[in-house]
């Protein structure tokens, strides 16, 4: 495939609550891609940043951020904000670049230093801005957001709280041997049912944490992994950034709202289902290929949601697949062998990067005690706010 690019070197801090600066995640997970890869700093041209909009002007500028700590060296940069998905526009731009012939070697950086509890507005009087407005008019968190998508579930498949239970209880038994996951314990179905309720149905352990935790990838033209003796790396044959198409017609915060459906039809392919359609198509792969997968499993509902929009299974079949153990580590197409946010939670900049990662490391056979038998071909999907999403296909 001749837009296929490397990945030579994965490396990340591990999530948690670590009460330091961003820089300081955001560094440690670029030394160890680079030590992967066995590159050195100045061998980088192009570094690509992952915004993180909570830790003031650094975070807005993180290409250049993360330049600086590691030392100018005259590389380029850039930085994306994208919410949940500014990891993978972030690999987005560093592999323009490297498929425009601009750069050989391009480092992609997120990291996040993450509040406790759930997110909330960034400061100040904003009546302009949609998201600031979704908290102060309806009070609207991201657990609320969560939980009417659970709600939704419920209505229209006949999702059972059991269910949800379910999905955390398989990512809580795939994170225990993963050494960057936050949370690396055991839990059971009834575990799950006992913990508070934070928005009705979901309890505190069908939700993710917010975290700290960074996580990085090193990126190649293949002509130089050839070079630097790499003959079979790992490789991304197609990243999908799409956005949703009028109407659209399932709400996603900041949105108050819905478009009109009155006069012009639902689009053929929701946006969820868009973003790995896109991929596919790209690189000229379909979910019957997949070996394994990571979707962004906000909330254990929405794992079961990303089950159909990666094509696993026809809508309303998710409850079914996963009660068949086939979204587990040894079925037919594991899902989060990471442990997914259940075990990480959310450091938003670098989680598109941290699944990468992680497929890198399943489709080299070095994810130990998680590790999916022949992995050969992987899907990261994730959606964030303003119609922000994205996924990425890896290949070995």
């Amino acid at each position: 495939m001749t837009d296929d690019i490397a990945v030579l070197g994965a490396g990340m801090h591990p999530w948690g609550k670590w009460g330091r600066n961003f820089v300081e995640y955001g560094l440690a997970a670029a030394r160890a891609a680079l030590a992967d890869a066995g590159l050195s700093w100045p061998d980088v041209q192009y570094v690509a940043g992952a915004d993180t909009i909570r830790n003031g002007y650094p975070g807005f500028i993180a290409g250049a951020t993360f330049a600086q700590a590691l030392g100018w060296s005259g590389a380029r940069v850039s930085s994306s904000y994208a919410a949940c998905a500014s990891g993978a526009q972030a690999i987005g731009n560093a592999r323009a670049q490297i498929l425009a012939g601009l750069c050989d070697v391009a480092l992609v950086v997120g990291a996040d230093a993450a509040p406790k509890g759930f997110f909330k507005p960034v400061g100040g009087d904003r009546p302009d801005d949609p998201d600031w407005l979704r908290f102060r008019l309806l009070g609207a968190t991201n657990p609320i957001y969560f939980a009417l998508a659970a709600r939704r579930r419920m209505a229209l498949h006949g999702a059972t709280l059991d269910d949800f239970a379910a999905v955390k209880v398989k990512n809580a038994r795939h994170g225990l041997s993963n050494p960057n996951a936050r949370y690396r314990k055991e839990v059971t179905a009834e575990d799950v049912r006992e913990s508070a309720v934070v928005a009705d149905p979901l309890r505190l352990l069908d939700i993710c944490a917010t975290s700290d935790g960074g996580a990085a990838i090193v990126l190649t033209s293949m002509d130089f992994a050839r070079r630097h003796g790499v003959t079979d790396p790992v490789r991304i044959p197609a990243l999908s950034t799409v956005t949703p198409t009028f109407p659209k017609t399932v709400i996603d915060l900041p949105d108050f709202a819905t478009d009109s459906a009155m006069t012009v039809p639902p689009p053929d392919v929701p946006f969820r289902s868009a973003l790995p359609q896109a991929a596919y198509e790209e690189a000229g792969i379909g979910p019957e290929d997949l070996s394994v997968a990571e979707v962004y499993d906000l909330s254990t509902a929405l794992e079961l949601d990303w089950y159909e929009d990666i094509g696993l299974c026809e809508v309303g079949g998710a409850e079914d697949l996963l009660r068949s153990g086939a979204t587990a580590i040894g079925g037919r197409i594991p899902v989060n062998p990471s442990g997914g946010l259940a075990c990480f939670g959310e450091a938003i900049p670098a989680q598109a990067i941290a699944q990468v990662c992680e497929l890198t490391w399943q489709l080299r056979g070095q994810a130990e005690g998680r590790q999916v038998e022949n992995a050969r071909t992987g899907i990261a999907v994730n959606q964030g706010l303003f119609g922000h999403g994205s996924a990425i296909i890896t290949v070995r």
